[in-house]
Parts: C-alpha cells; structure tokens; sequence
C-alpha cells in the first residue's frame, strides 16, 4: 500500500489548471497546423491562422487559451494499493482554487444553477470522474470545459431501429443546429450504448483521447471516419464561416446496452481542447 498526501494533490491541480488554460496540447496543434494545409476556403485559412497564433501566444506569455477558462473536470484513476490520507474531493477543489486565482484564471461556477449571482469565486467545486484501476499510483486528468461548446452538447434515447444511420442523422443535424456557436473545428466525443448516464460520460472521456487517433475496433473506426466525412461535409466550417474543416476528428466509445435501447451521447469541444495528464 502506497500513501499519497493531500498536499501533493491540491499542488498538481493547481499546477495542471494553469498548464491546460496556457497550453494548446501537441496532438490539438497538430491537427489544427494538418487542417490550415488542407483548407482552400480564404475565411477559413484566415481563421485556422489566427487561433496557431493564439495558441503561440498564450503559451509565450502564460495567458488564458480562451477567456472561457471551463469547469474543472478532472478524471482520477486511482490504483487499489494507493492510499490518500484525507479527502480526495477537498484537496482537488483546494487546488482548483489556488491554481485558477494565481493563474488569473476566469472563475465561472455559480453555487445554484438557477441563481445566476451566485458565483463561488474561484471555480470550484470541480467535476471529478474517479476510475480505480491496478497498482499503487494515481493518474489525474483535467480538462477544463467552456460553456459554448458543453452548451451544444446532447443526449438521445434512440430506439433501435434508428439504427447506424439514425446515429449519424443525429450528430449530424446537432452540429448544423450548433454552426459557430461552440467555436468550430471541434472535436467531437460519442458515446454509443449503455444507459443514459453512461453514453454521457463516454463521450466526455473520448476527448482525452490523442486527436484523430481512431478507435483499436475496426467497426468504431470505420463509424467515426463516416461521421467525421458527414461533419465536415456541411461546410459549417471554422468558426461558422465556412469551409472543409468543422470538426478536426470523431472519437467514439461504446458499451452494451439493454435491448429495447440505442442510447447516444455527444460532446462537443471547441478548438481549445484542453487537456492535461500526471501521474504521481
């Protein structure tokens, strides 16, 4: 059994909240610099340009990605022989708050949804999917998540007889509904079986995966290449100006589901995927 003290915890959170608000991951750059060399549309190259800069300058001088600095969702895997001695939900939240007020990080939680001056002033409490797995470690992952992109996300309780084609027609149509507002090119999570909650979750998970890096089932490949051809061909493009590039990858998880359903979640993220991993 290996011991892991809050302390430790609270100062990696706070370390990852700036690292992922100042720094566009590799994977999410390159995808952008492969889109701008494929783009012909002129409003779209323009636009693929201006957000590499941004990417270039936020970096340089550890400012915020994008003014919109998320929800903290922090996804910890947490071996069976580890041991955390205290609260693993008050030491995250302890280092959300350090991290988003030293890093000068726009703080956008409110304490009841339906009372909207109710900010709790430094970004907490934070979204926290825990994962046990083997060893003696613990792996944490935040992404923080903008509002324009989760507000363009959705769940549907398909019957099954919608089918292959009734899951395409539905993401499909959700990104047409959505045009600019949740700052195309996206990435596009999908979560394809179990229940209701669990389609959620598999779709958010997708985005922590490398950015176009297709699933290890041949059948999961072939149905994101068909929904990213599908995407791209609405021309919704960058932005919503226009283009051949509105979303820069599908990622699909599945999982069995009962037989009277087709359950179907989709997360939508903006350009500025944020993301970043350690494992203490």
């Amino acid at each position: 059994m290996r011991d892991i003290e809050p302390a430790v915890i609270t100062q990696t959170v706070a370390r990852l909240c700036q690292t992922a608000n100042y720094e566009l991951p590799h994977d999410v750059r390159q995808a952008l610099e492969r889109a701008r060399h494929g783009e012909t549309a002129a409003v779209a190259c323009d636009v693929l340009d201006q957000l590499l800069q941004n990417a270039d300058i936020a970096r340089e001088q550890r400012i915020a990605l994008c003014q919109d600095c998320g929800v903290a969702v922090l996804f910890a895997e947490i071996g069976s022989d580890a041991h955390i001695n205290g609260d693993l939900y008050q030491a995250i939240d302890e280092g959300v708050r350090i991290g988003y007020a030293e890093g000068f990080l726009r703080k956008s939680m409110v304490r009841d949804p339906l009372l909207r001056d109710t900010n709790t002033g430094d970004n907490t409490p934070a979204v926290v999917h825990i994962k046990l797995v083997a060893g003696d470690g613990l792996k944490l992952t935040l992404a923080p998540k903008g509002g324009g992109s989760e507000n363009m996300s959705a769940v549907w309780m398909m019957v099954p007889a919608e089918g292959r084609q009734g899951v395409v027609s539905r993401i499909v149509e959700r990104v047409c509904q959505a045009g600019g507002k949740p700052c195309p090119p996206l990435i596009l999570g999908v979560g394809l079986g179990g229940t209701m909650e669990k389609a959620a979750l598999m779709a958010k998970e997708a985005l922590l995966r490398n950015v176009g890096r297709p699933s290890d089932i041949p059948e999961v490949a072939e149905l994101e290449a068909e929904l990213l051809e599908a995407v791209n061909a609405t021309g919704v493009g960058p932005m919503g100006l226009g283009g051949a590039t509105t979303a820069l990858a599908v990622h699909v998880e599945r999982h069995p589901c009962h037989i009277a359903s087709l359950p179907l979640a989709l997360n939508v993220q903006c350009h500025a995927a944020r993301h970043v991993s350690v494992a203490l």
